[in-house]
């Protein structure tokens, strides 16, 4: 009854096949284009969780030459169609709601025991803008659904840079180098930490961030995103 009352009351278009919504909890997108997402199950890097062209070699080559901080980063699936749209209705056009559904398919997704969950944070002056974190609001949920403590406030970015959408792997590192700091390293100093983001591409912001919290004093540091990105 609630979803035709604010169906009648908002009727909206699925972004994806342009059909009307009708389930308000995903809504604009429609319950047949949502049963679309699925799990990336294809070769993937054992470490960053890039896919893969085979399964011929478990490590990817970004990996072999530069180790990341991070013990395992995991993806729950490719950065296309409805799960594009998802995130990006929730990043861009600040519907909020979305969180829940997405949150849900990344809480699919097997986690190690950890202390503390850490949203990849935004700077204050993006934070303004937007008005919320989406990897703040992903990284809420599934805190609460593990049992571990949520940290928002420990890592923190302190300049605030360009995107990195457009910008190819070496731009990004370069980008992205020096643009997060920690507060009160207490919180995390000796701790098993989920830092958690939407969307990976290169993983370069990932890699600073994990560089940054080990430097801290971080014991061990897994990642979670709910999609990868095309690399250029």
């Amino acid at each position: 009854m609630l979803n035709g009352l604010l169906n009648l009351l908002f009727p909206q278009a699925c972004p994806v096949c342009r059909k009307p919504s009708s389930e308000h909890s995903i809504a604009p997108i429609c319950a047949e284009c949502w049963r679309t997402i699925r799990p990336y199950r294809s070769p993937a890097c054992r470490r960053c969780g890039a896919p893969l062209v085979s399964d011929a070699a478990a490590t990817c080559g970004d990996c072999l030459r530069d180790e990341p901080s991070f013990e395992r980063a995991v993806n729950f699936g490719l950065y296309e169609g409805a799960l594009r749209d998802a995130i990006n209705l929730l990043k861009y056009r600040g519907i909020r709601r979305l969180s829940g559904p997405l949150s849900g398919m990344m809480l699919r997704m097997e986690f190690p025991d950890v202390d503390a969950v850490v949203p990849v944070p935004l700077h204050e002056k993006r934070l303004r803008q937007r008005e919320f974190n989406q990897s703040a609001l992903l990284a809420a949920s599934i805190a609460r659904h593990i049992g571990a403590t949520l940290e928002t406030g420990c890592l923190v970015k302190i300049r605030d840079t360009p995107p990195q959408v457009g910008l190819r792997s070496r731009e990004r590192i370069k980008n992205i180098k020096g643009a997060f700091d920690i507060r009160r390293a207490d919180r995390i100093r000796g701790g098993r930490i989920l830092l958690i983001d939407d969307v990976v591409t290169t993983g370069a912001t990932v890699r600073e961030c994990s560089r940054v919290l080990k430097k801290a004093g971080a014991r061990a540091i897994h990642v979670a995103a709910l999609a990868h990105g095309v690399r250029d």
